[in-house]
């Protein structure tokens, strides 16, 4: 079927002359070369009103959209956006037999959106396609990419909950037979979602376990180990966490993270933290690591606090509030308020005394045993040492003596 030159917003005639075309793969390909001459978004109104008429055949309209889907990347953006737009309101009343193509059209949509880096608007196309709707049969790979890939957009626009929302149909689809990339995606924005939602050791233990799924891909396994290691370094003082340092201190890749690592190994030996290497660690940070609390701390200020609190356990039977505080860098007030609510919290083991402004701890641990056990032995080397210099001379025994 051959149009000759003329006007094509002006001529609906040519459309009549198509819509009149019996033989099906005529009538496609005249759709088609009509497509293609369209200039303007009325041009294109008239074509995709008439695709969606009753009168067009399915086995005609079908085709023909998913044609126009595949034009829409050429347009300019502005031009892309109104069709997509006069394409959506016409099909919603077919939408159950034209889902295909409509689902086509948005994914067009979506991928321009995203270029712009336009997150929530690309998210809000994409959440558009209905996935449950029964009139056609999708597989859980391709309903696992789709959710993966809002919960992404959605990260990228600050937004964790409505990343929760979607990641959270995720679910039912998360088996051991799925794309091994698909399930890499789905745990690396699982990880950033309990980050951003400040549930620090259990993102931290899932992006240690990326950084060990990853382990090929060397640039991306120490970006997830370093995200680890933040995260781990951010979560509450305790003896989960102190797990999740040992485990990370053992791992020879830490030792390449530089000054991250020397805070972790601070850490895992149960160190005081001081001003100038805690300063180290904002160039590892996010914004949502150093939000202010309700308490007036930053989150890095209270891991902080917490963990110097800690340490601190390790080092003294007891201290005074002020001591403490002093220690700590707070008023004695906050000091008591910690350590009472870490204690509580059976993070740290010790008892309070108001009538005394007094912390006990208890079971003290860590470098004070192992202070007293280099001392017992380094006793006990001497002693031996003695003994064996006085079998060969015995007359120092004498002046020993005297």
């Amino acid at each position: 079927f051959f149009f000759g030159p003329c006007c094509v917003h002006a001529s609906m005639s040519t459309l009549e002359q198509i819509e009149a075309i019996g033989d099906i793969r005529q009538r496609i390909e005249g759709y088609k070369e009509y497509l293609l001459r369209c200039k303007t978004a009325a041009d294109y109104s008239e074509v995709i009103s008439s695709l969606v008429s009753d009168a067009t055949p399915l086995t005609v309209s079908r085709p023909a959209l998913q044609e126009l889907a595949s034009c829409l990347p050429k347009m300019d953006s502005a031009l892309h956006k109104e069709v997509a737009n006069i394409a959506f309101d016409a099909i919603r009343p077919r939408l159950f037999v034209l889902q295909e193509e409509s689902t086509a059209i948005r994914e067009k949509l979506a991928d321009l959106y995203q270029e712009e880096e336009n997150w929530k608007q690309c998210a809000m196309t994409l959440i558009g396609i209905p996935l449950d709707s029964g009139s056609r049969a999708l597989n859980e790979e391709y309903k696992l990419g789709h959710y993966v890939r809002i919960a992404q957009l959605f990260l990228e626009d600050d937004d964790h909950i409505q990343a929760e929302t979607y990641i959270n149909k995720c679910l039912p689809l998360v088996h051991s037979g799925i794309d091994p990339v698909l399930n890499l995606k789905y745990k690396a924005c699982f990880a950033r979602i309990q980050d951003c939602q400040r549930k620090f050791f259990e993102a931290a233990t899932r992006y240690y376990e990326l950084s060990q799924l990853v382990a090929d891909d060397e640039q991306t396994a120490e970006l997830a180990l370093q995200s680890a290691t933040v995260c781990t370094i951010l979560s509450p003082a305790g003896p989960k966490r102190s797990r999740l340092l040992a485990t990370l201190h053992k791992d020879e890749r830490t030792n390449k993270l530089g000054p991250l690592y020397n805070v972790l190994e601070k850490m895992h030996m149960d160190r005081i933290l001081r001003p100038e290497e805690v300063n180290q660690l904002r160039e590892y940070l996010k914004p949502h690591h150093e939000a202010i609390l309700a308490d007036g701390q930053t989150v890095l200020e209270r891991a902080v606090t917490q963990h110097n609190l800690l340490a601190a356990s390790n080092l003294y039977y007891n201290i005074t509030f002020g001591e403490l505080g002093a220690l700590l860098g707070i008023s004695a007030e906050k000091a008591e308020q910690i350590a009472s609510r870490m204690i509580a919290e059976e993070r740290m083991q010790g008892s309070i005394d108001q009538i005394e402004s007094l912390i006990q701890f208890q079971n003290v641990s860590g470098v004070m045993t192992q202070w007293d056990e280099q001392i017992s032995s380094a006793c006990s080397f001497v002693s031996r040492i003695c003994d064996e210099v006085i079998k060969k001379h015995p007359e120092y025994a004498a002046m020993l003596e005297n």
